[in-house]
């Protein structure tokens, strides 16, 4: 490796002629580039992709992540968004939000943009894994998704009692039309069969 100078360096610049060969674990430290994208090509520092983008930070320009300054120039730590142009961050920052964001809804911190924002930052070697983000596994939103299923009436005349419903007629649960917080039978709050809305009190 020529980074650490260890052997078992197993992952060789992709650059034609280039003999250079790394582990893994030293690209990041050593200016590498990673692909994590078919045909996967890695590429020493000598080699690896820059970004095309025409633009240079205000000075005083900082991390729109971590809002520390960041350099005067594109560099290797240092990248800008290549759609809006003036978004500029740090690689670990944004290396970070992608690990946490997710392939779904990983895109540009400022400008919202996603497609150019995710192939650009692929090139340029940040690991997006393709998964949701990390904040909603175990379920931790599940109770949002979940749709009201209780009569509110303030006398549920239902037989099956207030968690029951059916799917049409005067036992269906109408949700109200505003806030779809609070729920009723149509026969509990007397309203016709062919009722489609209602609301709630609160509303």
């Amino acid at each position: 490796c020529f980074i650490c100078g260890q052997s078992g360096a197993s992952i060789s610049c992709c650059e034609t002629d280039c003999d250079l060969t790394f582990h893994l674990p030293c690209a990041k430290q050593g200016g590498c580039v990673t692909q994590f994208m078919p045909p996967y090509r890695s590429f020493c520092p000598a080699h690896r992709p820059e970004q095309a983008v025409e633009a240079t930070p205000e000075p005083g320009t900082k991390c729109l992540i971590c809002l520390e300054p960041v350099e005067d120039r594109k560099t290797f730590n240092t990248m800008v968004c290549p759609a809006c142009k003036t978004t500029w961050f740090h690689r670990n920052c944004i290396q970070n939000q992608a690990i946490h964001s997710g392939f779904s809804i990983f895109c540009c911190p400022h400008c919202q943009n996603e497609y150019r924002f995710l192939m650009e930052m692929f090139i340029m070697g940040i690991r997006i894994p393709r998964r949701g983000p990390s904040w909603e596994e175990d379920g931790a939103y599940g109770p949002l998704y979940e749709r009201h299923s209780c009569c509110n009436a303030s006398e549920c005349l239902f037989p099956g009692g207030r968690q029951e419903a059916e799917e049409e007629g005067p036992w269906e649960l109408l949700l109200c039309s505003s806030c779809a917080a609070e729920g009723t039978h149509r026969h509990c709050s007397g309203l016709r069969d062919n009722t489609d809305s209602w609301e709630c009190d609160g509303c």
